[in-house]
């Protein structure tokens, strides 16, 4: 049986993980994209594979804006060799979660959700990992190498200023309806923030846009740049640039412009002014992560890290410069890493 705390006396059996289900050659820590194709390459190279992920399957996609488009076209999201077929140039957030879904189904992924991975100890050929599920329990697993796939959408880059904790403040963007005929300010002003702003502008929210920079930043999408720039041109979104955030309160929103302090009436405020990875986790296991960006150190054609025996893959690998892996590129780390497992483990 896995090493417990408090397992209700109730619990199914079935429920129960037996102990060879907690032992595997490799285990992937997330279940994004990319870790699901580290996954699926480790499999198909012949190992045993689990992969655990602290939220559900695709857990950063499916806390998407529910209705988000992505950038790109369905055939650089693909994974393990399956087509992802969609009706539109641009697949949207629930055709991706419905495809990496089957993906999953399709190679019988083992797949452990709602499982937060604490600790990661050991030595190559060696790994032990305690994770901690919903309920409080705790399971011990072991392993002969580790593959760190957890991406960095679930970390906000926080403000750092007085009231950011007040619960009309978000730091994600789900839908537009809860916000209609309210006072809502949107700080960022990136892709995130415009796209944003719009939709909360066109189902009737007042929208007031903050960004420090001078002008919307250059990575805005070409279709969505002249949209957000002839809204605020209009005045059918007020914004502030060379702006910030001095002060959240209840009912308003004190900013720091450059023609002095600014107080403006306030409902909800949406931080969405990045995400940043899980650097301390990656510390915790030894990992070495530069001065500057705080890129993990790893061979660039393995991607294993200077500890031996741990793998990064994923966004994780470009540290705080989160713009230079997606999904399209990111997805080809399952492979670079299986081949060098083949190297060093054999094949089964």
């Amino acid at each position: 049986m896995p090493s417990t705390k408090q397992i209700p006396d109730t619990l199914p059996k079935a429920q129960l993980l037996a102990s060879g289900d907690m032992r595997a050659d490799v285990i992937v820590i997330g279940s994004g994209p990319t870790g699901l194709a580290c996954t699926i390459e480790v499999q198909k190279a012949g190992f045993k594979v689990i992969c655990i992920d602290k939220g559900c399957l695709v857990n950063s996609l499916f806390n998407y804006p529910a209705n988000m488009i992505f950038f790109t076209t369905p055939e650089l999201l693909e994974i393990g060799d399956i087509p992802f077929t969609s009706a539109n140039p641009k697949p949207n957030r629930l055709e991706a979660l419905e495809y990496y879904r089957k993906v999953a189904e399709h190679y019988n992924l083992d797949v452990r959700q709602y499982q937060k991975v604490e600790t990661v100890a050991g030595e190559d050929d060696n790994f032990h990992l305690t994770t901690c599920d919903r309920l409080g329990r705790v399971y011990d697993y072991s392993c002969k190498k580790v593959i760190v796939s957890t991406g960095y959408y679930d970390r906000a880059n926080l403000l750092h200023v007085p009231g950011e904790d007040l619960p009309k403040v978000f730091h994600y963007y789900r839908e537009p309806h809860p916000y209609f005929d309210n006072d809502v300010l949107v700080i960022g002003g990136k892709n995130s923030a415009a796209i944003s702003a719009l939709d909360l502008w066109r189902h009737g929210a007042r929208v007031t846009l903050v960004h420090r920079g001078a002008k919307m930043h250059n990575h805005v999408k070409y279709w969505i740049l002249p949209d957000i720039e002839n809204r605020i041109k209009n005045g059918e979104i007020t914004a502030y640039f060379r702006s910030a955030v001095k002060e959240i309160q209840p009912d308003q929103v004190t900013l720091d412009t450059p023609e002095g302090d600014v107080t403006i009436k306030n409902d909800f405020v949406f931080a969405l002014t990045g995400y940043h990875p899980d650097y301390e986790f990656l510390r915790s296991m030894g990992i070495e992560l530069s001065s500057e960006q705080c890129r993990p150190v790893c061979d660039p054609v393995t991607l294993e890290s200077n500890v031996p025996g741990i793998y990064v893959a994923g966004v994780i690998v470009a540290g705080s410069r989160t713009n230079e892996i997606f999904i399209e590129n990111g997805r080809f780390h399952g492979q670079q890493i299986a081949s060098h497992l083949k190297f060093r483990l054999g094949t089964n």
